[in-house]
């Protein structure tokens, strides 16, 4: 297998993780998200955790996914491949203050327990929900810049079918009005615009992270043909032999 293609299966593995990371994540901490008085309940805090941890999987996969892809886009455009990893990277960084948030929670709970003061501590937990759902709305949702980024790059370089990054290009900015919007006020989630605004997105990375790991980057790219080139040449090149050196020599 050659570095070109061990690239393309890590990087489409890496889709796929972000996807196995994110939807169970997403099931298992409902009860923190959806009872107003969670910190004062009996809780479901190890359902809870386990769903942060699945959420700290997809953390890490949003920071791999840049790391795998930055020496593909870097050969299309420097620019797109500095901007793809620093969305990713911000991507990540957000998430991870929803999932800090939510640790509070578990601790304000097992505290009000401890304590017996639960009731008055429902106000914060209930504000370190609002700070989850904030970092959910705009973590995941920059989506929408590192796929400007990524697609733009793939559909120059016709690395895949151009079908694939056009979804993700022209679904960018559907995305991208969606935040503003909700920020503003004028939607929300469990609307018809998220559902408009999400599903190109979901479409877009669990077809890139299929064909990627079981197809692969065209072989006939500009850049898969360099790779192969550079291989070849690395290849040819002759074994330089090991100087070594005699103790008390001259």
């Amino acid at each position: 297998m050659t570095s070109f293609r061990k690239t393309a299966l890590v990087g489409g593995l890496l889709y796929l993780i972000t996807f196995i990371g994110s939807i169970p994540a997403a099931l298992l901490v409902a009860p923190a998200l959806d009872n107003p008085s969670y910190v004062a309940s009996a809780g479901a805090d190890q359902q809870v955790a386990l769903g942060l941890v699945l959420e700290l999987v997809n953390v890490f996969g949003c920071i791999a996914c840049g790391v795998a892809f930055f020496s593909i886009v870097r050969r299309v455009h420097e620019g797109l491949a500095i901007g793809y990893v620093t969305t990713r990277l911000f991507e990540a960084a957000t998430i991870t203050m929803g999932v800090l948030s939510l640790l509070a929670v578990i601790s304000l709970r097992q505290q009000g327990a401890a304590t017996g003061n639960a009731e008055s501590l429902v106000p914060v937990g209930n504000a370190l929900v609002a700070i989850r759902d904030w970092a959910m709305t705009l973590g995941p949702n920059m989506a929408g810049f590192n796929a400007l980024m990524l697609g733009t790059a793939l559909y120059r370089a016709r690395l895949i079918p151009r079908a694939i990054p056009a979804l993700g290009i022209v679904g960018a900015p559907i995305l991208i009005a969606y935040v503003i919007c909700n920020i503003l006020g004028l939607t929300g989630p469990g609307t018809l615009f998220q559902g408009v605004a999400v599903f190109p997105f979901f479409t877009w990375e669990l077809v890139l992270g299929l064909w990627l790991t079981f197809k692969g980057f065209n072989k006939d790219s500009a850049i898969a043909l360099e790779y192969a080139r550079n291989e070849t040449q690395a290849a040819s090149r002759p074994s330089q032999p090991a100087v070594t050196a005699k103790a008390g020599a001259a």
